[in-house]
């Protein structure tokens, strides 16, 4: 059966060229987990800084390779200088992982009285929302992310996100909470506590004394009354916390912003790329390339495959030269790996023709402090 013809190799993407473009002030990483996400948005920010962009990383995702990576024993949500860094370009780089608690508290306190904020932080309503509410840490991400663009410390934000489909959760993150913050059901609870609790619970039908007597069975007297009082708190940030969020999604659609997918050559990860790829071209979101790393390379001037399987089994078959045999047998299996990820990677650029690849090869070892990213960093210029 004939296989039809080869998709035409994809373009390069240049991520030197996309750091050096002073235009770009915020780049986006995004994919699946486990592709070396963390790890690609960190050698970015640390090729900008060296290259003379005043860089500062943020990580979302809860892990602590990015800490590790750059030499740093934490990162918190304050942004910290990262030592060992080339600066004889002129540029800088600063690390920090998002506190979402602290990220949210620090709304509260920039956007009401003293008095309101202590009564809204004490409230154990809010405490629970901003430690563990489905969207919150992507939502205070977004937060953080308006908040750094709005310092002039630096001319380049690299973000690198939570893996998976979530990844993309902080485009949609803000106008979840935004909903639940003002839905109907919230505006009910609040209700209760501005019109009195109980003489205000007496004049609504019957209908929503059922309601509010299920809730009270199921949540607690005493965490419907945490609700209500903290709705009525906060009652005044409702429409800041949705014009912030609006205009930091404006911002991530704007000609500053670069979104890059990262992926492995694996079926499930590039399935997750393919994904991002369609969202944030159906959110007209700009989207730069894709990095695909852990590439098994080829060695095109050797012995194919089957050339080194047959040679082996010969060696085998002798008795003889047992170590050639078992390193003819690698370099069998190296190829055909190497053979695997081509397919892979040509059916991905066959559906997506307009996206540029870079392909970053398989390392020996981890990486796991500043030498290794520059060395990834210098991995992004090979074709």
């Amino acid at each position: 059966m004939n296989p039809g013809p080869r998709a035409a190799k994809p373009a390069h993407f240049d991520v030197d060229r996309l750091i050096d473009d002073r235009r770009i002030r915020i780049v986006v990483t995004c994919g699946s987990g486990g592709v070396g996400k963390t790890t690609t948005a960190a050698a970015i920010a640390l090729r900008a800084a060296e290259r003379g962009r005043k860089a500062v990383v943020l990580t979302i995702d809860p892990a602590r390779r990015l800490a590790q990576s750059m030499g740093l024993s934490e990162l918190d949500n304050t942004p910290r200088a990262v030592k060992g860094v080339d600066v004889e370009a002129g540029g800088s780089l600063d690390a920090m992982m998002l506190d979402m608690k602290r990220t949210f508290d620090e709304v509260v306190e920039d956007h009401t009285t003293p008095d309101r904020a202590r009564q809204i932080l004490a409230n154990p309503f809010y405490q629970a929302l901003s430690s563990s509410f489905a969207g919150t840490q992507e939502y205070m991400a977004m937060e953080k992310l308006g908040q750094l663009r709005a310092r002039s410390d630096w001319d380049l934000i690299v973000v690198d996100t939570p893996p998976a489909r979530s990844a993309l959760d902080f485009l949609d993150a803000p106008e979840r909470l935004g909903s639940f913050l003002d839905g109907r059901l919230i505006r009910l609870l609040g209700g209760t506590a501005r019109a009195g609790g109980r003489t205000y619970l007496k004049l609504l039908h019957a209908g929503f004394n059922v309601v509010t007597s299920t809730l009270t069975k199921i949540l607690g007297g005493e965490l419907l009354k945490d609700v209500s009082t903290f709705v009525n708190a906060l009652d005044t940030m409702f429409g800041g916390f949705r014009e912030r969020a609006e205009q930091t999604y404006a911002l991530l659609k704007r000609p500053e912003t670069a979104f890059i997918v990262v992926a492995a050559p694996e079926h499930d990860a590039l399935r997750e790329a393919s994904y991002f790829v369609d969202r944030l071209s159906r959110d007209a979101m700009p989207l730069a390339g894709l990095v695909l790393n852990r590439v098994h390379a080829s060695d095109a001037a050797g012995i194919g495959a089957e050339q080194a399987v047959a040679a082996a089994e010969r060696l085998e078959s002798s008795g003889s030269h047992a170590l050639t045999a078992a390193l003819l047998r690698l370099h069998a299996d190296r190829l055909k790996l190497a053979a695997r990820d081509e397919r892979i990677g040509e059916r991905f650029s066959a559906a997506h023709p307009e996206v540029p690849v870079t392909r970053i090869p398989a390392l020996a070892g981890d990486v796991h402090d500043l030498d290794g990213l520059r060395e990834i960093g210098e991995l992004f210029d090979a074709r």
